[in-house]
């Protein structure tokens, strides 16, 4: 089997290909260039989308050409995959804005010296706006069936439960299945990948591409990520884990990472960090917390670098371990309070929920029932619990915590 594809599937990316043996051989004798397609509904990607971004990773380390689309047409209409409504419509400048952010990401995770190897970065917005509908209808529409488009689940599962799919909408996997043919033509594009879901719309492009131009391309399908708790990768109670640091600090990163569930770190040690396979193997006896730190420290390093990775380890063990905090190189997110507003009287609930580490004065009050919120390790014993400048006079600052793992400094300022 070809390198590429043996990695693919060792690192646990691999779910379903068009025609294995055929783009193995492929792959055997030329380099090729392979797209993944992103939507800009937000102004950055989260760890939902990591597998895809590995994935491109792992191409170019294999010697070929990753092109990263960023859908500015077809986030324009909303894609009904795995979706129970209709996504919310953005405006023009809100997309462009997201995709400027979110090819950021990209370059951090795609960069390298080889002109060669340097990802496309391309917007479908580019060719989808000059479409004339007439000729669009006349030459890709008639490769089309109803029959077929509403036997993929995506558009199934919203019409079994009787939830709205527009005609806006419908129209999205033809129009991702038109993408794969313009990088075709334009790109000398030979591969799509992208996850299980999208599986329908990928063989949409393998088969127009097939039908237009009589040539023969591939697609390829990653596993939808769930945790061994049975949640979905991506999101933690405080909200989805971005990759971008103005959304998620990089210890917040970190500590997502730190704190994986024993039966996936393995796993998440050979999808998201770029350590051998066989030395991951040989790990399977090490220490599950020297795993853990081992898995957040690469996975933080990749996306944020060494040093923001190296400040981040260094706060976890200030934390959790020496129980003191460096407030100089503390990567633990700062929440400014006025000694104004301490005099003028501020309880425990209002401070809690401004530090965000819970969104109500009733979850606050449920978590000081259950010992769940501490100043400086101590449990806080009732909800009335007024905050005094007392607390603040060693340092000028405390740590607050809701739980185990979540935690900011509360600094004084005048």
């Amino acid at each position: 089997m070809n390198k590429f594809l043996n990695e693919f599937k060792d690192r646990g990316y691999f779910y379903q290909c068009t025609n294995e043996i055929e783009l193995s051989r492929l792959l055997d004798h030329k380099k090729i260039n392979a797209y993944i397609g992103f939507d800009s509904t937000a102004s950055s990607l989260h760890v939902g989308s990591l597998m895809q971004i590995m994935c491109l990773r792992l191409l170019q380390k294999h010697g070929h050409r990753p092109i990263v689309l960023l859908g500015g047409g077809t986030t324009r209409i909303g894609d009904p995959s795995g979706k129970e409504e209709t996504r919310k419509i953005l405006s023009e400048k809100k997309i462009e804005s997201n995709i400027k952010n979110i090819e950021k990401v990209f370059k951090i995770f795609l960069q390298t010296k080889n002109p060669k190897l340097k990802p496309i970065f391309v917007n479908n917005y580019k060719w989808l706006r000059k479409l004339n509908y007439i000729n669009f209808l006349r030459e890709i529409g008639k490769h089309f069936t109803i029959n077929k488009m509403l036997s993929f689940e995506s558009v199934k599962l919203r019409l079994e439960r009787e939830q709205s799919l527009s005609y806006m909408e419908f129209n999205y996997m033809i129009l991702q299945a038109y993408d794969f043919l313009e990088l075709n033509k334009n790109k000398n594009c030979m591969l799509q990948i992208g996850g299980s879901d999208q599986w329908g719309n990928i063989v949409n492009g393998v088969e127009l591409i097939k039908r237009h131009s009589n040539k023969h391309v591939f697609g390829l399908t990653t596993p939808l990520i769930t945790l061994a708790s049975g949640t979905k990768m991506g999101k933690t109670e405080k909200g989805a884990v971005w990759l971008d640091k103005k959304l998620l600090s990089p210890y917040e990163y970190y500590q997502f990472w730190r704190n994986t569930d024993d039966r996936d770190v393995i796993k998440f040690l050979k999808m998201f960090t770029d350590i051998k396979i066989t030395e991951i193997e040989n790990m399977r006896n090490t220490n599950i917390n020297d795993l853990k730190e081992k898995l957040a420290i690469e996975a933080t390093k990749m996306l944020h670098g060494e040093k923001e990775a190296d400040k981040a380890f260094k706060t976890s063990i200030d934390v959790f371990v020496n129980k003191k905090i460096n407030q100089e190189n503390t990567q633990l997110p700062i929440i400014s309070i006025k000694k104004k507003e301490i005099k003028e009287g501020l309880d425990i609930l209002n401070l809690v929920v401004k530090s965000n580490l819970l969104k109500s004065k009733g979850e606050v009050r449920r978590a000081i029932k259950d010992k769940g919120i501490k100043i400086n390790d101590k449990p806080v014993d009732h909800d009335n619990y007024l905050i005094s400048l007392e607390i603040f006079q060693d340092t000028g600052s405390i740590k607050l915590s809701h739980g185990k793992k979540n935690h900011v400094l509360i600094k004084l300022i005048s």
